[in-house]
């Protein structure tokens, strides 16, 4: 549908207020909707509700309820919903305590932040000054929100539409990068691709749970953590996310057309013929970055939005879908050459099945010393290259030399962090595909596997 009148004007309460009231001069105002905008549209909610302009769908009190730390923790409690360890700091002193008392590696964001803007994980009494110090202006009119960061969660986002009596669940998609980077920057995979059934209806179910509560009138995106058996939520926002035209697609549902007319007062049930939350096939949305055009910039992945632009793969199986999405943002996938390795600990167990196949494949395997023994121990044929910091011929060297086609690059902590970014800075620059989590690097792996043996077919999203 294409609408009457576009104005081109800053979203601000006074702006916004100018266009009611010349809108309002050729006719009586139903109401606004402010769940297509994202989270500014939000923040406006109550201002509007002030000035007397009805709000279409979900309350503002309800949008505060969601958005208010405090009030929203109260709700969970209530209806029994489980989330991370957290406390809400006014001050420096109250941060630090806060740490105290939740521990290491901490995730801190100012409240009703767009983007994920200013949130970054901490790992330590230094980081958590220097973050206080330096990013944010904590306060008594901007608290800071302080959560355990779930390390390894899976996390998963629910589209959901509720009329008040009912609720619909549009699509439930599986993250491929883990907890902790942000949802915008993150891949996912409509149905999810590795969580059991039994999880898949948990989710649903305290989605369904607390649309009701939080009484929404409209669309809600959930955002949730898994780790293990153990579900916690994440967060919750009483509008559109930018998974929904996704979603609706996925879907071939009509999902934002049915969610206005479900605001003006039209009940879910008058759509049951429209509304389909079985995926047709396996779709994979993957965010695209604009890292290329910024020399310098670190690209690994953080709680603070990056990506500029999302793309969709669709197949039948998830290995299909996903390198379908690569090729769509121009990651150019080798099928063969070398792959150099460093990732953490915890992830060195879990990425040599996927190593195996690369070698099976015929890859050369080129790690650091610490992943090329924990390899090697493990009967994985691997060449042990220096770090940057053992001096020449180091990784960089190779990869500037253009004797490097893959990069898997997980780290923990600041020093780790550090040591890796003249890599990830070197790779950009010579376009050599990168992964900097362990879910996206195996997922890497069977994209990998589809392209050499067999080939992609491209079908209409109509059939």
């Amino acid at each position: 549908d294409t609408s009457d009148r576009l104005y081109f004007e800053p979203l601000t309460g006074e702006t916004v207020l100018e266009i009611i009231r010349k809108e309002m001069s050729k006719g009586e105002l139903l109401g606004v909707i402010v769940q297509f905008g994202g989270q500014t549209p939000l923040k406006l909610a109550r201002l509007l509700a002030e000035e007397g302009v009805p709000i279409l769908g979900t309350s503002p009190d309800s949008i505060d309820l969601a958005e208010d730390r405090e009030r929203f923790t109260r709700i969970l409690d209530e209806i029994g919903l489980r989330q991370a360890p957290s406390a809400i700091a006014h001050s420096e002193e109250e941060v630090m305590a806060a740490a105290e008392k939740i521990g290491y590696p901490l995730m801190l964001r100012p409240s009703y932040v767009l983007g994920g803007r200013a949130m970054e994980v901490v790992r330590d009494d230094d980081d958590l000054k220097r973050y206080v110090r330096d990013a944010v202006n904590v306060s008594g009119e901007e608290p800071l929100l302080c959560d355990r960061y779930l390390a390894d969660a899976i996390e998963v986002d629910v589209d959901a539409l509720c009329d008040g009596t009912a609720v619909h669940i549009c699509g439930v998609m599986e993250h491929i990068e883990e907890a902790g980077v942000h949802s915008g920057d993150s891949a996912c995979s409509l149905p999810a691709y590795t969580l059991p059934v039994s999880t898949i209806n948990q989710l649903e179910r305290q989605t369904a749970e607390l649309a009701m509560a939080l009484d929404v009138r409209g669309l809600i995106n959930i955002q949730f953590a898994v780790k293990g058996d153990d579900i916690f939520v994440l967060e919750a926002n009483p509008r559109a996310s930018r998974t929904v035209p996704f979603v609706a697609k996925a879907v071939n549902s009509p999902i934002a057309a049915i969610a206005a007319k479900v605001m003006a007062g039209e009940p879910l049930s008058s759509f049951s013929t429209t509304l389909n939350a079985a995926p047709r096939r396996v779709a994979v949305k993957e965010a695209v970055f604009p890292f290329a055009r910024f020399p310098g910039v670190d690209p690994i992945l953080g709680p603070e939005m990056r990506s500029t632009g999302e793309v969709m793969g669709w197949d039948d199986d998830f290995g299909s879908a996903f390198l379908k999405t690569q090729i769509a943002a121009g990651v150019d996938l080798p099928k063969s050459g070398r792959v150099f390795i460093s990732v953490k600990n915890s992830d060195k167990t879990e990425l040599e099945a996927a190593v195996r196949q690369l070698v099976e494949f015929g890859f050369e395997i080129v790690a650091t010393s610490g992943t090329a023994s924990h390899f090697s121990s493990a009967g994985i044929p691997v060449r042990t290259v220096n770090k940057v910091a053992e001096g020449s011929r180091h990784i960089v060297d190779m990869i500037t030399d253009g004797e490097i086609d893959l990069v898997f690059n997980t780290t923990e902590g600041a020093q780790s962090l550090k040591d890796s970014k003249s890599i990830r800075e070197t790779v950009l620059k010579q376009r050599v595909p990168y992964f900097t989590t362990l879910a996206a690097s195996k997922a890497a792996v069977k994209a990998i596997e589809i392209l050499m043996t067999r080939e992609l077919e491209v079908r209409a999203l109509q059939s």
